[in-house]
């Protein structure tokens, strides 16, 4: 509990904790908006690379497989090197394939750009190992979900602003066959900037960072033995399996919405370009606030029921979740679609949120790789759908399949149990928690 931030104050800068806070989002917002820049302008590419169906499949499979991996390692280099210092190499690395997929002269060096961008999708990882040893244990659930939603928005934003960006673009006289080739700037110094904010103004840990403070003999992170022990004992522990399956079933489910719903509006409905990116940004920018609510639901719930309440409340969002998509791939007319969406998105959001206010409760020592398999997850979820779709040469058909599949998943969070003891030693911290936020309200200021 040593420095953990016990309230979540919003317009606070001079603390390391909010400093933190602030960042990890703007990060992973930057991270997300470069993620998706592109999706809401394939039609463009498709028309100029001349792109069959298998191969906007293979690209929207791209997109997100390479995050799997990404994922997995930035975990354990989070207990190793830190946050502060994994999440700046993520940022001004993953910014070169963003710039470098505006030189692409056809399908085969588009997929590879397309493919090294996913990388910059395991920025979500360091997000929430940020604000998990930055924050206590009654508001971690409300700080993890509340950084990863404003950062999700960042795809809502990509969705909604690269249209606008790619017009302004061409009204300058630059063609459309270079004008999205023009607008991917924007994402990429987008990342070099908060890239270079993030070294500056963030420290690892309350105490300050890993390397100094391991310097002085003071025992954090995973110590010298490096991030994959900690990812080992993780690995052997089921509750974090169960979360991989939850989290497949909700953020992947997001993931796909974020690659293939442009397109899918405008080749079943006949929307426009911008109607469509405005319809798509509107799931995307459901994130300000729906992963929010879920993270704050899980910690008043586990303030009135305990730590099984948090797996309980998952259960039921994402049964919300796979109601929704039975509708919205049911759907006939655009406005019924968009409806159906807005619906299941806010449950897949607030899913999302209370995914990752369980997290820290897991397994503490191993934080890093708990993090790093749960986030995977999503993106395994997101890569198989996307060979469903594939399969299936539909989307329509691919959102029914993945209704029923996020339905069946919901019982994986119901799987998660926590001994006595276990429970005993999180209550103790809970209690402590509350105790130095000075009563028993829970806000945010």
């Amino acid at each position: 509990m040593s420095g953990k931030a016990t309230r979540i104050e919003l317009f606070q800068w001079r603390t390391p904790q909010m400093r933190a806070f602030h960042l990890s989002w703007m990060a992973f917002f930057a991270c997300f908006f470069a993620w998706f820049a592109i999706a809401p302008l394939m039609p463009l590419v498709r028309s100029e690379f001349a792109l069959g169906k298998d191969q906007i499949a293979n690209i929207t499979i791209a997109a997100v497989a390479v995050t799997v991996f990404g994922r997995l390692l930035v975990g354990p280099l989070c207990d190793r090197f830190g946050p502060r210092r994994t999440y700046t190499a993520l940022l001004l690395l993953g910014a070169i394939p963003v710039f470098g997929i505006a030189l692409s002269q056809g399908y085969a060096s588009f997929l590879v750009a397309r493919l090294a961008i996913g990388m910059v999708g395991a920025g979500f990882v360091i997000t929430q190992y940020h604000t998990s040893v930055m924050f206590a244990p009654n508001v971690v659930g409300t700080a993890n979900a509340t950084t990863a939603g404003w950062g999700n928005a960042g795809g809502g934003a990509a969705q909604a602003v690269m249209p606008m960006v790619l017009a302004g673009v061409v009204a300058l006289g630059v063609a459309h066959g270079a004008g999205w080739r023009v607008a991917m700037l924007l994402p990429g110094a987008l990342m070099v900037i908060v890239g270079v904010l993030y070294w500056r103004c963030t420290q690892d840990c309350p105490e300050g960072n890993y390397r100094e403070l391991r310097a002085r003999g003071v025992a954090v992170g995973s110590g010298k033995r490096g991030g994959w022990s900690a990812f080992l004992q993780a690995a052997g522990n089921y509750r974090v399996w169960m979360l991989f399956v939850t989290y497949a079933g909700c953020f992947g489910i997001e993931l796909f919405v974020h690659g293939v719903a442009a397109a899918y509006y405008v080749d079943r409905f006949g929307l426009s370009l911008g109607g469509a990116g405005l319809a798509v940004g509107c799931f995307g920018l459901l994130a300000l606030f729906a992963r929010a609510l879920g993270g704050l639901a899980s910690d008043r719930l586990a303030r009135q029921r305990g730590l099984s309440a948090r797996a309980r409340l998952l259960c039921v969002l994402m049964l919300c979740e796979g109601l929704g998509l039975l509708w919205f791939s049911s759907a006939h007319a655009a406005g019924e679609a968009i409806a159906a969406m807005l619906s299941f998105g806010l449950f897949t959001h607030m899913a999302c949120g209370a995914t990752y206010a369980l997290v820290p409760f897991i397994d503490r020592r191993a934080l890093g790789g708990v993090a790093g398999i749960v986030g995977a997850g999503g993106n395994v979820g997101a890569v198989a759908a996307g060979f469903l779709q594939k399969f299936t040469g539909s989307v329509q058909q691919s959102f029914l399949v993945l209704g029923c599949f996020v339905i069946a998943g919901s019982v994986c969070a119901l799987a998660v149990r926590f001994s006595r003891e276990h429970t005993a030693d999180e209550e103790r911290l809970y209690r402590e928690a509350l105790q130095q936020a000075g009563g028993p309200v829970m806000a945010i200021d």
